[in-house]
């Protein structure tokens, strides 16, 4: 329900004006295509596509939900916050080879990032025709630059009615508006004048369904008008199901250039199929081919059952596998799978199951309902289900109807509604690993090319999910020797409330270097210290922790601020030479409301004042440690008022591409300043949400904040 109201809101309000901008921008850059994605709430790491123009859904599917760490345009721009123009002239494969493997076609994109006020929302992409020329012009970049600040515009005002979505369940697909609509004779007219060519006549819509076709054109195919329209070519004439065929088609939706194909109706008519495209759709003149076979003419697979793979999801194949070899975790693999596969098939559900200690526990779906999941869930390998016998033998099991289910398991048949069922063994490295279930509501065939199909694709995801599961181990290992480097808790001070974050960068296995920590010196003096270790690996951890052990020694042994780096430093530059940490320590005298800071080329902390002013602290830069054993460090002194808050923070917090750092700082002094958060665990935790950043962190963070004690009528 609460999918079908967020639909409605944006179908009736925002996403109305999200249409008319991306229609304007279609036609303000001269493009034939475009769509929409907006990142989806609320952890905004996937985007989700909206709306769409120009385009069929079968080119468009497999990009419906991207992850935005992905490599590929739409996400690059958003992430990025950067224009992606990519030309006709291969640019696509260049960059972006898995994109360009599913789409080696002739045609220029943009990606345009959507932001506003340091928030980024999505992106916008355009399509145009191959012929467009290498560069993107001043005036097409200015329309495509509006565009996406008109489409800021309205996601800012979305979310400040309220609207926590302006994503539906399904993208809106807008139809391209012709400039101006026949009347009932002009219709007509061109009815008569189709009619009257030698040649056979058939328009095609957007997504290659016949609309009209010729007497003439039926003649050609062998078969009545009637009972072509409303169909895709290839679902009555059989001859046509060929993925050749489909590439033809693509090629000039996508490139809007003319192609030519030539294909023989059984037994011995060989017909020659010229496609004339638009943003609309396709115009196809239909003519008998010269005697004899055509120089690289197709003829047809079959000429009485439907083809191996249906046209087009080959394309999802190659598209899912590609994405497989991306894969990172285990959650990763599950959710490619229940978007992609479904729809590669044209099943209507699917489960993922993996074996663990002799059951199968199912760790995604799709399409199947609750009850059904959880009968199933946890059921031994030794039991008498299909599930069970696939993951004890590792062969396959294709059911194509009811009663080839109800033959084979008699009791399973009355626990499910579906009318087909594929089980299939998930082999990685010569062992069983899992089930994938595929279901159709009603009979399906499986070919014999689509049985070998979905079985090798069930061996890449066996290969991916292990992948996954050595990933996920890996990286709880990885963090929980960092969690093991940083201090468990915090001492307690009288007179001082302090807190401590640490977050992993959102991508990637490595152990981070970041570090914080609090040493408690006498009854009313402590020192704070944060520092950064190059590098994300196990020496950088290594050294962080000795980097750690040596500032609490030094500090301890009662060395001024200064000279605590200053001894530091030498340490390090005989231990890694090779290796450098950026430091920021300060020395609280509570009694005294005074602090005495000192960095080694770390951020500035950001003080917050009792009067509710937020400002960074301008310190000498010093050199980083472990680059010269000679440097030195100069101590500032500044006074410390009760109430005051000091936060201390790595550069993961500030740092991303194409947002200024400088104005990254302000945006944090900002929201500090506009805090009214009484616990610093609030006020940490709503530090670390999503910022100018967005939410892919490519750098781990450590935030330390401290507070004297504090007026009661302060935050």
């Amino acid at each position: 329900m609460a999918g079908q109201t967020s639909f409605f809101l944006s179908r009736t309000g925002p996403g109305l004006a999200l249409d008319s901008v991306l229609e304007r921008a279609v036609r303000d850059t001269g493009a034939y295509a475009g769509g929409v994605w907006l990142l989806s709430p609320p952890d905004r790491k996937i985007l989700r596509l909206v709306v769409t123009t120009g385009v069929p859904q079968t080119v468009t599917r497999p990009w419906e939900r991207v992850s935005v760490a992905a490599s590929v345009p739409v996400a690059d721009a958003t992430r990025e916050r950067r224009l992606v123009w990519l030309s006709p002239d291969g640019a696509l494969s260049r960059h972006y080879p898995r994109t360009g493997l599913i789409l080696p076609y002739s045609f220029a994109m943009v990606a345009a990032p959507i932001t506003s006020g340091g928030t980024a929302w999505g992106a916008l992409v355009l399509l145009w025709p191959g012929t467009h020329p290498s560069e993107l012009s001043e005036a097409e970049q200015d329309a495509a630059e509006t565009a996406c600040a008109d489409l800021a515009a309205v996601c800012r005002r979305a979310a400040a009615r309220g609207r926590s979505t302006l994503i539906g369940p399904e993208p809106r697909v807008l139809s391209p508006r012709p400039s101006e609509p026949p009347g009932p004779a002009q219709a007509l007219a061109a009815v008569d004048f189709a009619a009257r060519l030698p040649e056979g006549a058939c328009s095609l819509d957007l997504d290659g369904r016949i609309v009209f076709i010729s007497p003439r054109a039926g003649e050609l195919v062998g078969r009545d008008p009637a009972d072509l329209v409303g169909f895709l070519p290839a679902e009555k004439l059989s001859w046509l199901n060929d993925p050749v065929f489909e590439d033809r088609y693509r090629s000039a939706v996508l490139s809007q250039q003319p192609m030519t194909f030539t294909a023989l109706r059984p037994p011995d008519t060989w017909l020659t199929f010229r496609l004339h495209p638009d943003p609309s759709g396709i115009s196809v003149v239909i003519t008998p081919a010269p005697s004899g076979e055509p120089e690289g003419a197709r003829q047809p697979r079959h000429t009485e059952t439907p083809a191996p793979v249906r046209p087009g999801a080959l394309y999802h194949l190659m598209h899912l596998a590609a994405s497989l070899t991306e894969a990172v975790g285990v959650d990763d693999v599950v959710e490619l799978i229940a978007d992609q596969i479904v729809s590669a098939f044209d099943a209507e559900a699917v489960a993922l199951a993996t074996l663990q200690e002799g059951r199968l526990r199912i760790i995604g779906s799709h399409g199947f309902g609750p009850d059904l999941l959880e009968r199933f869930d946890a059921m031994h390998v030794s039991g008498l289900s299909p599930g069970s016998l696939v993951a004890r033998t590792g062969t396959a099991s294709f059911f194509a109807t009811r009663d080839e289910l109800a033959e084979a398991f008699p009791e399973v048949i009355s626990r499910t509604t579906k009318g087909a069922w594929a089980f299939l063994p998930l082999i990685a490295s010569g062992r069983t690993v899992g089930v994938c279930l595929l279901a159709y509501d009603k009979p399906h065939p499986f070919p014999h090319e689509e049985r070998a199909a979905l079985t090798s694709l069930a061996g890449l995801i066996a290969q991916a999910l292990d992948r996954g599961r050595l990933y996920d181990a890996k990286h709880q290992l990885a963090q929980g020797l960092q969690e093991g480097l940083l201090p468990q808790r915090l001492p307690g001070v009288t007179g001082l409330d302090v807190t401590g974050r640490y977050l992993p960068a959102t991508y990637g296995m490595d152990i981070g270097g970041d570090f914080y920590d609090l040493i408690r010196l006498d009854d009313t003096t402590v020192a704070a210290v944060i520092g950064d270790v190059e590098g994300h690996n196990v020496s950088a951890a290594a050294l962080m922790g000795q980097v750690r052990t040596a500032v609490h020694a030094y500090a301890t042994a009662g060395a001024a601020p200064g000279e605590v780096l200053a001894r530091t430093n030498r340490l390090l530059t005989d231990l890694a030479p090779d290796l450098s940490t950026s430091c920021l320590y300060v020395q609280v005298d509570l009694a005294a409301h005074r602090a005495r800071l000192v960095t080694a080329g770390h951020p500035p902390p950001l003080l917050y004042a009792p009067d509710g002013h937020a400002e960074t602290i301008p310190l000498p830069a010093g050199v980083l440690l472990g680059v010269d054993s000679a440097a030195t460090y100069e101590t500032v002194d500044v006074a410390l008022p009760p109430g005051s808050l000091l936060m201390m923070y790595t550069d993961g917090l500030v740092e991303c591409p194409g947002v200024d750092m400088d104005e990254a700082v302000r945006d944090v002094a900002r929201r500090l300043a506009r805090s009214e958060y009484r616990s610093l665990d609030a006020l940490a935790d709503n530090l670390l949400l999503p910022g100018p950043c967005g939410p892919i962190r490519n750098d781990d963070i450590a935030l330390l904040l401290l507070r004297s004690a504090a007026d009661p009528g302060r935050p």
